[in-house]
């Protein structure tokens, strides 16, 4: 029997530091601690760190490594663990950046068999390190997720501020967990249970964020066909349960057999049929679905199966949930309209979205950052003339204190606003007291008089229920002193 080898102390303190670094999440703060003490300084954040870093990692296992050859299986105990993370790791430093290329031509062509062509060379130098031929082909579409990851939640998501921090944070979570080692060895095909639960305000760019998740799932490569299985570019399906009337939901969901009802002409899929197996669905506005639809989506949530309206062959769904509301979750149990099974199976991972003035609040550099990346949308290139012309209008037409009650939305319409008319005309761009964000800073600064501030409340509330009894009965007024509050606002607003 061949002897196990050992790590000297002075080398194995410094994989202990790389074993607590790799694969950990990029947006945690530590990370970035653990970044430098790897890469043995405070070198610039970005592309000179992660050289350093990748520099560093392939010097120690050169000391480790004899005759040209190095493999995990060599040791044992901790040390073979320590070793194996430390290899994995360089492994994935030699192919990232062809993995961020690959990305770039998937999404420029929407190719979904798009071959790889480094991947011969990488699961060869894998399996020459001491993985099996089945572990190679998971640690390299492993790589892949973590770069998709990267871009999405990075570069999809726009702004430096705390708060967009933390939410990048929580995203990479979503995907990977909180513990990346149990993740590479044990859950990688088990995230389908996990669901995500998006609460922000409508405009906030929830379905960015839920793309991000859904994008970044774990798929498999075939070795054969030397490609992916699936594509991330169109294994995303997202659909706003708000914009159908109750009668189609159910059919757009679950999908349904021909004659099911009236009008029923064909075999219709839903979208859970449609769903790939390594796919995700974005169920946006999960807090208006009503409780029968809310049953049958916790059976699939547990059960991971359902019928078709009008069918009864069981089906099965292998992918994986993401659910979003622009209520509350305080609200969502006060109406008693949520079932507490389906928002406790649904509450594990509830990731809030921040509004856009908090962002700004936070940073002010957001807004510019933001318009900076919507023009480049628009226009295709960075045009640095335009952005000022951006900022000069916006500063005039609804000021620098603007609450933004639209979120990124809005900002975004403005753009096109002024691109066409050179003016942002919003009949609200005077602060008024229409949204939630004025109102607080009204009552902050002890503007707002009582009968004010019961109008302000009641336009709130009629904006969200859209009746005058539903506001009648929040705010125990009588409806005619409610319309009177209404009429009062509206007047003060013109």
């Amino acid at each position: 029997m061949t002897k196990k080898r050992e790590l000297q102390p002075g080398d194995r303190d410094s994989f202990r530091v790389l074993s607590d670094f790799a694969f950990r999440n990029p947006f945690d703060k530590k990370s970035l601690q653990l970044a430098y003490r790897v890469a043995g300084g405070k070198y610039p954040v970005g592309e000179p760190l992660s050289n350093k870093v990748f520099e560093r990692v392939k010097q120690q296992l050169e000391k480790v490594t004899v005759k040209g050859e190095i493999s995990w299986q060599q040791f044992s105990g901790e040390d073979q663990d320590l070793v194996r993370v430390a290899i994995l790791h360089d492994s994935y430093d030699r192919c990232h950046k062809k993995f961020d290329d690959l990305i770039s031509k998937q999404i420029k062509e929407n190719d979904s068999t798009y071959p790889v062509s480094f991947a011969n060379k990488t699961l060869l130098l894998l399996r020459q390190r001491g993985f099996s031929v089945e572990d190679s082909l998971r640690y390299f579409s492993f790589y892949y997720q973590l770069r998709r990851a990267w871009y999405f939640i990075n570069h999809g998501l726009t702004g430096q501020s705390d708060s967009m921090d933390t939410l990048r944070s929580h995203l990479w979570r979503s995907v990977f967990t909180s513990f990346p080692r149990w993740y590479e060895k044990f859950l990688w095909n088990r995230m389908e249970d996990f669901s995500t639960f998006l609460i922000g305000e409508t405009g906030t760019g929830k379905g960015t964020a839920a793309a991000a998740i859904g994008r970044s799932g774990f798929i498999p490569f075939d070795e054969k066909k030397n490609c992916f299985v699936e594509s991330f570019t169109d294994n995303f399906i997202e659909i706003n349960l708000s914009q159908f009337p109750e009668s189609l939901i159910e059919s757009e969901l679950f999908g349904h057999r021909k004659g099911a009802f009236t009008g029923a002409v064909d075999n219709h899929k839903g979208i859970f049929a449609l769903c790939s197996p390594h796919g995700s669905i974005f169920l946006d506005e999960i807090g208006d679905v009503s409780i029968p639809i809310q049953i049958k989506l916790l059976k699939v949530l547990e059960e991971r199966s359902f019928s078709s309206v009008g069918g009864h062959d069981k089906l099965h769904f292998k992918g994986r949930i993401v659910t979003a509301t622009n209520k509350s979750l305080a609200e969502l149990q006060q109406q008693k309209t949520f079932r507490e099974d389906f928002y406790y199976r649904l509450c594990s991972n509830v990731i809030p979205v921040p509004t856009l003035r908090q962002q700004i609040s936070e940073d002010p550099s957001t807004l510019e950052a933001l318009l900076t990346h919507t023009i480049l949308r628009i226009t295709g290139e960075p045009v640095p003339e335009l952005l000022q012309t951006m900022l000069h209008t916006l500063e005039k037409e609804v000021g620098l204190e603007y609450s933004w009650p639209g979120n990124v939305r809005e900002l975004e319409q403005a753009v096109r606003s002024i691109l066409l008319t050179l003016r942002y005309d919003r009949k609200t761009s005077t602060v008024s007291l229409d949204h939630t964000g004025d109102l607080q800073r009204a009552i902050e600064k002890e503007s707002i008089n009582a009968k004010e501030l019961i109008s302000a409340y009641c336009t709130i509330l009629y904006r969200k229920h859209g009746t005058f009894e539903k506001v009648a009965n929040i705010t125990h007024l009588d409806p005619r002193t409610v319309k009177k509050h209404l009429q009062m606002q509206q007047k003060n607003t013109k």
